[in-house]
C-alpha cells in the first residue's frame, strides 16, 4: 500500500504543485520583506487603516507568534498577525497584514463564502482526522463500504478547501484594490503585494488539488473509478 506506484500517479502533479507554491510564497515573500514600503506604515498600521476606511472599529489587531501564523478570526473579532508582520514596514508585511484585513472586511459586510467555510470547520476537521484512515483502513481489508465512507469524510475536507478557494482570493482582491486607494503603497510597490498575494494564493489552490487526487486514489483504487481494489 505504501509503496504503490499508483498512489505516485496520482500524487505526483500535486506534489509538484505544492512544492512550487511553497517556493514562490517564501521567495516572494522573503524577496518583498527587504523592500521598504514609502509610507513607512507597519502591517498593523496598514491593516488598521484598512479597517478605519471600512468603518470597522470592532476588530482587534494583536501580534502572534509563528512564522506566516497571520489570520483573522471571526469568532472573537481578532486580527492576529505574525511578528514578522506586525511591525514589519515591508511590501511584503503591508500586503499580508492587508490581505487578512480583508477577511475582517468580509466578515463585517457579510461575505456569504466566509461564513459557509466558517461553518464547515468542525465537519473538516472531523474528516481530516478520520476519513483517511477510514478509507485506508477499508482497502486494507478489502471493504469498499468502508472506503466510501471513509470517502464521505474526507469529502467535508475538500469542501471546506474548495469553499475556501473564493475567500482568499476576494480577499486577496479588496486588499490589492484598497491599498492604492487608500495610499497605502505606490503602483510600484503595488506590483510587490501582487505577487506575495498571488503566490500566498497558489498553495490553496496545491492544497485541494493533493484533497482531491488523494481522494481519487482512493476511490481507484477500491474499483470506484475504474481501478481494482489490491488483495
Amino acid at each position: 500500500m505504501y509503496f504503490d506506484p499508483i498512489y505516485f500517479v496520482f500524487i505526483a502533479p500535486a506534489l509538484l504543485l505544492s512544492l512550487w507554491a511553497s517556493f514562490m510564497t517564501k521567495h516572494n515573500f522573503n524577496k518583498y520583506s527587504k523592500v521598504a514600503v514609502a509610507t513607512g506604515l507597519t502591517g498593523a498600521q496598514a491593516a488598521q487603516r484598512l479597517l478605519d476606511g471600512a468603518g470597522i472599529g470592532d476588530v482587534s489587531i494583536a501580534a502572534t507568534r509563528g512564522i506566516l501564523s497571520d489570520h483573522y478570526n471571526p469568532l472573537d473579532k481578532s486580527l492576529n498577525l505574525s511578528e514578522a508582520v506586525y511591525g514589519s514596514r515591508s511590501v511584503a508585511a503591508v500586503g499580508v497584514a492587508c490581505h487578512e484585513a480583508g477577511h475582517a472586511i468580509q466578515h463585517a459586510v457579510g461575505y456569504k463564502a466566509l461564513g459557509i467555510r466558517s461553518a464547515l470547520v468542525p465537519t473538516a476537521k472531523i474528516g481530516s482526522t478520520l476519513g483517511y484512515f477510514v478509507m485506508l483502513g477499508g482497502l486494507l481489508l478489502s471493504s469498499v463500504n468502508m472506503v466510501i465512507v471513509g470517502a464521505v469524510l474526507f469529502s467535508a475536507v475538500l469542501l471546506f478547501q474548495i469553499v475556501t478557494l473564493p475567500v482568499e482570493f476576494d480577499a486577496s482582491r479588496r486588499a490589492k484594490a484598497l491599498v492604492t486607494q487608500y495610499g497605502i503603497v505606490t503602483e510600484r510597490e503595488r506590483e510587490g503585494v501582487d505577487k506575495v498575494l498571488n503566490a500566498a494564493a497558489l498553495t490553496y489552490v496545491a492544497a485541494a488539488v493533493s484533497t482531491l487526487m488523494t481522494l481519487l486514489y482512493f476511490l481507484f483504487r477500491a474499483g470506484l473509478l475504474g481501478g481494482g481494489s489490491r488483495d
